[in-house]
């Protein structure tokens, strides 16, 4: 359960719970692996109310999920239960719906005008909690989007705006250009975060730590190679054999997880989890939450069953001795520049000043 706790999305009075429902499974309309995600509207209303009836008020959508299903069903079962001012809608626009139209994709002005416009008749609603640019098109300056974003706010089409999957140095010249024009400034920061996945931790939690914006995580579960659904089978020069999703997606960045390293956090996490007597998942998901900056974890499920255990990671306490070796074996290889600031008082000053209090020795470190 996680009723009664909740959270401030970075500098603002917005307040959603710990773990947030993603509703990309939502609906069984897909572009893609159509026979392998996607949860029917009774399944996905299932672990809906599941949700909401634990205390959850968090949702995540996204206009191209199932083909605009996700944000549909999301919208109805709002509706049906007469809970909408209970509930912080999450949705994100990007991705092209229209392949006839090279303006309704993208975070050009033109698709943002289309898009929010198009997510708010799905969800049959009038206004948007959190609307979230999905990712980078590589083309559109920051300063064309934070406009945008806040002629939505005074229009009053959404209340709060956030960034996913963005480069560090893009977010930060959004927010601060919103900051020295006096706009609307992005609130909060989705991407892709688990034992597996640390990479955020080099520039992206720091500048967020920084800049006052909370974090949202997606893949938690590092497509599923955290749920100890897969194991190690004639381990040979850092590969795995494996059964499952992650098999069908192979060659995929996101999906490619047969690496020397991961298998060494599986053993970890399986350490942890036979010590604590609890699924795996709900180890790998309260490490996350215990990480500095993360203020919303999404969790995702095709099925209720699944969706209740993962959720069961809100009541875990994981102990410090099994958190450490997570840290340990979960530890991204420290690269250039970023040898130069574990110690940066020892190695430029000799140890002759104190460490300045602003800076957080944990937000500069590879190792947590």
């Amino acid at each position: 359960m996680i009723s009664n706790i909740y959270s401030v999305l970075g500098k603002s009075g917005l307040r959603v719970s710990p773990f947030c429902l993603g509703a990309m499974t939502f609906g069984q309309a897909h572009q893609w692996n159509a026979n392998q995600w996607g949860a029917d509207e009774a399944s996905s209303r299932e672990i809906f109310d599941y949700y909401v009836e634990s205390g959850g008020n968090f949702i995540d959508t996204a206009i191209g999920y199932t083909m605009g299903q996700s944000e549909t069903l999301v919208g109805k079962f709002i509706r049906e239960r007469g809970i909408r001012d209970k509930i912080v809608i999450g949705t994100k626009f990007g991705p092209n719906i229209d392949m006839t139209n090279p303006n309704t994709g993208g975070n050009g002005r033109k698709n943002i005008r289309f898009a929010v416009d198009t997510s708010l008749k799905r969800l049959g609603t009038d206004y948007i909690d959190l609307y979230w640019l999905h990712f980078w098109d590589t083309v559109t300056p920051p300063e064309e989007v934070v406009d945008s974003f806040d002629a939505l706010v005074r229009a009053g089409k959404i209340l709060h705006y956030g960034l996913s999957n963005v480069p560090a140095w893009w977010m930060t010249r959004a927010h601060c250009y919103a900051q020295a024009s006096g706009k609307e400034r992005p609130i909060a920061l989705q991407m892709e975060y688990s034992l597996v996945s640390r990479s955020i931790e080099r520039e992206h939690r720091p500048a967020c730590q920084d800049l006052g914006m909370g974090i949202c995580t997606w893949s938690p579960l590092g497509s599923g190679f955290l749920s100890g659904k897969y194991r190690s089978i004639g381990v040979d020069e850092g590969k795995a054999e494996s059964v499952g999703r992650l098999d069908s997606t192979a060659g995929s960045p996101l999906f490619d997880r047969d690496k020397a390293r991961n298998w060494r956090i599986l053993e970890a996490l399986d350490e942890a989890a036979d010590a604590l007597g609890v699924p795996h998942a709900q180890v790998a998901l309260s490490w996350l939450a215990g990480r500095p900056g993360v203020t919303s974890i999404i969790l995702g499920a095709t099925k209720l069953e699944q969706f209740k255990q993962n959720l069961g990671a809100a009541s875990l306490v994981l102990p410090d001795e099994l958190r450490a070796k997570l840290d340990e074996a979960s530890a991204l290889e420290v690269v250039s520049p970023y040898e130069f600031f574990r110690n940066p008082h020892r190695s430029m000053f000799r140890g002759k000043f104190a460490i300045d209090p602003w800076i957080s020795r944990e937000a500069y470190s590879s190792d947590g």
